[in-house]
């Protein structure tokens, strides 16, 4: 059995010793160039001037591009074609492209980016979701409103709640940066790619250079991680590339520093959150009344769809009556705001994890108990429905929340936490445990699609390419166990390439965390047509039934003989047996209409819940992660090893989002934090050093791969915890709720302890 084997990932070895090649390692043939932006200083201006006399005569310096020379702009937009690859007459945000240039090496060309004289007329920019709101500035019509019962039973409640809160983004933050080089061909353009989205940059370029999709090919062996900025925000480098080689010939070749990358690129969509809640005297919720105040940035990206899931996971794991959740989604002059591991998910839960928290500080409960009054019914019993309509007939929160408070001795260690508050003036703890209830399908629809083409060679050997993408997550390594399992190998001898738009045409994007369901699936079936031939053959040489025939331990087993799959292979060959196949994979049950906002938009729900105890320094708002609990449903794990490590990194992640990483504009519209001095990633010394992960292995109910689940976003939504109990040591300060925001940084820590005091 290879699905469910602790398998390292495939390419461990060249990642420990650098051998793993990048796009920036792959050698272009002599003579290519090297591209880098000018970029806009303001935030939203009309361009008066802009003269590139000095760049273009910089040395190195082969070509220029502008809105001046290229009047057919291209369109680097993934939705509505609003975000042209040059700024044309006017600039949107600070950092936006304004020309490109084309030099004989990177640093000439990022030399000569600094050389040109813009001048600007000035605009009022709208930085902020107030000043956006105020402006009626948005990418719909209004707000998005979806409801279930009415709000206005709240007046029934016993307690009621309300408060604003602000949820800060996220910088991506990939090790490789966003990069693309493009290499004419005799008949189109061979692009290679740091993207989670080959077919999209294939899209963009093909209608770039005026081409069918067919005469673009793009390749992408691995990633430095992508996090969903490499889902769309990819796009400008590939078409940038493709356009100078198109003129030029010459291979073309673009990297972004790290300072540009973060001044140029989109991030988490940041939000406010404002929210009115009741519940009745024992904390069963009545009613929920929720407004999202987006800040999309300039262009609409996939905003729409990570503003709607943070709609569809205002509910986490909780049965709400009477439930409204109004969401703006604001256009402002800052980065075109993209999507982010979660993709809107997290920003809905921390939003629900908020109320719980702040209902229970005022009925002097332990927010679990609140937590437990409320979960959907558990699984087996008569289902509940979501706010958008959706049955949860497989919730097993509460299973894994009764697990996880017995491993992390949760009861006593909140007692302990207590008793230690009361004796520690100066320093506080705080412990919290927050559940996840995520939803995995594309919401929309047509992407819960994939493909994937098996060969295998007349000597026995295997080889895979798929539609996914493989971004350090050990998606080809999973799709190597899927697919050697259905011909009884060991994983190493199935060989994954690189994914290939020649190969496998018309990919979704490796995002939504469908990596290994929809790719996994679509290898799997390709691979079972390949063995269905070979039972067939093999089952009419020995008089037998095909199904009685088994593949397993390198060998085939029929009608009592026992012969090695090369050898069957072999005689397969020879019998002129098609030992190859494409495989296709769409995911079933799924229906969602977004306007309505009802339907149901996921196969299954992945649950998972984290413990977290942290402390804090009152005098100065430094705090710490103590441990970490976790236990996380991953159905039948494909790879455990790889499935803990998705966890230990999601966490972590996500407790920086909520913590330490801050993005922070001026009121010109600079982004401020753009370099590792002045944003702060979580380091190995921010890792809980107790840090206990356990894998919740039930088979998952739907016909998913293996009876697997998905794992790349859902525990990111784990490092909720860790905010919520540096919210429980605050309140250790004083009887008033902290009502902290995040990221809670230092500063915030300090103010938010101060505000309590002084109530």
């Amino acid at each position: 059995m290879t699905i469910g084997a602790s398998l390292p990932h495939d390419s461990a070895p060249l990642h420990v010793t650098g051998q793993a090649r990048y796009v920036d390692d792959v050698p272009l043939p002599q003579g290519a160039l090297h591209l880098a932006f000018g970029l806009s200083t303001e935030a939203h201006a009309d361009i008066t001037s802009l003269d590139l006399t000095a760049v273009r005569s910089a040395p190195g310096v082969v070509a220029v591009f502008s809105a001046q020379n290229l009047p057919d702009m291209p369109d680097v937009s993934p939705t509505v074609h609003d975000e042209p690859l040059l700024a044309v007459g006017k600039v949107h945000y600070a950092g936006q492209p304004v020309f490109l240039v084309v030099a004989q090496s990177h640093l000439q060309a990022r030399k000569a980016a600094r050389l040109a004289k813009i001048t600007y007329a000035p605009l009022p920019a709208l930085l902020t979701v107030e000043q956006a709101l105020a402006a009626n500035s948005r990418f719909e019509q209004g707000p998005i409103i979806w409801s279930r019962g009415d709000v206005a039973d709240m007046a029934k409640a016993a307690v009621v709640v309300e408060g604003e809160f602000e949820v800060g983004g996220q910088e991506h933050f990939y090790l490789e940066g966003q990069i693309a080089a493009a290499i004419p061909q005799e008949d189109g353009m061979h692009i290679i790619a740091s993207t989670q989205h080959p077919t999209e940059i294939q899209h963009k370029v093909a209608h770039a250079l005026h081409l069918p999709m067919s005469a673009v090919r793009v390749e992408m062996r691995r990633m430095g991680g992508g996090f969903g900025g490499k889902e769309s925000q990819g796009n400008a480098l590939a078409v940038a590339c493709a356009v100078a080689a198109h003129a030029t010939g010459k291979p073309c070749k673009m990297r972004y520093d790290r300072d540009d990358d973060m001044v140029i690129t989109g991030k988490r969509h940041d939000l406010k959150i404002r929210y009115k809640a009741g519940a009745d005297a024992q904390g069963r919720l009545i009613a929920v009344d929720f407004v999202h105040l987006v800040r999309c940035g300039y262009s609409q990206d996939l905003s729409l769809a990570v503003a709607d899931r943070a709609m569809l996971h205002a509910d986490n794991c909780y049965w709400i009556p009477n439930i409204r959740i109004e969401s703006h989604r604001l256009k402002t002059n800052t980065q075109s705001a993209t999507a982010y591991r979660g993709f809107g998910g997290p920003q809905g839960i921390v939003g629900i994890e908020r109320v719980i928290d702040h209902l229970a500080h005022h009925l002097r409960l332990d927010p679990v108990t609140l937590m437990q009054r409320n979960l959907y019914a558990a699984m087996g019993s008569a289902p509940q429905t979501t706010p958008y309509g959706m049955e949860v007939d497989d919730s097993i929160t509460d299973q894994i929340l009764d697990r996880l408070m017995a491993t992390s001795d949760y009861p006593a260690r909140r007692k302990e936490v207590e008793a230690f508050n009361a004796k520690s003036p100066i320093l506080k703890k705080g412990i919290a445990l927050t559940p996840v209830k995520f939803g995995i399908s594309f919401t929309l629809t047509f992407l819960n699609q994939a493909g994937a083409l098996v060969h295998v060679y007349q000597d026995g050997s295997v080889i895979v390419n798929h539609g996914g993408t493989e971004m350090g997550q050990g998606l080809n390594q999973k799709v190597a166990q899927v697919t050697a399992q259905v011909f009884g190998l060991t994983a190493a001898q199935v060989k994954i390439t690189a994914a290939d738009t020649g190969k496998v045409p018309n990919t979704s994007a490796t995002a939504a965390s469908s990596g290994s369901d929809l790719n996994g699936k679509a290898a799997e079936n390709a691979a079972l047509t390949i063995r269905d031939r070979l039972s067939a053959f093999i089952a009419e040489k020995h008089g037998v039934e095909p199904h009685s025939v088994r593949f397993t331990d390198g060998q085939v087993r029929v009608g009592g003989e026992v012969y090695d799959f090369a050898r069957v292979v072999a005689w397969a060959y020879q019998a002129r047996v098609s030992l190859s196949s494409t495989g296709f994979y769409a995911t079933p049950k799924i229906n969602w209409d977004r306007v309505k906002g009802q339907g149901r938009p996921f196969l299954y729900f992945a649950y998972g819940a984290s413990v977290t105890e942290v402390v804090i320094d009152t005098l100065t708002g430094e705090n710490r992660i103590l441990r970490c609990d976790i236990l996380h449903d991953t159905g039948t794990s494909l790879n455990p090893v790889l499935d803990i490590g998705q966890v230990e990194g999601a966490y972590v992640q996500g407790a920086g989002w909520l913590t330490t990483e801050e993005l922070v504009w001026n009121d010109k519209g600079h982004l401020t934090t753009h370099a590792p001095s002045t944003y702060k990633i979580p380091a190995v010394s921010d890792r809980p050093p107790i840090f206990n992960v356990d894998l919740w292995t039930v088979p998952n109910a739907e016909d998913t791969v293996g009876k697997s689940k998905a794992v790349g976003e859902p525990p990111f939504n784990l490092g909720i915890s860790a905010f919520m109990a540096i919210s429980h040591a605050i309140s250790a300060c004083g009887p008033a709720y902290p009502a902290l925001n995040a990221p809670a940084t230092a500063e915030r820590v300090l103010m938010a302890v101060q505000r309590v005091q002084d109530v």
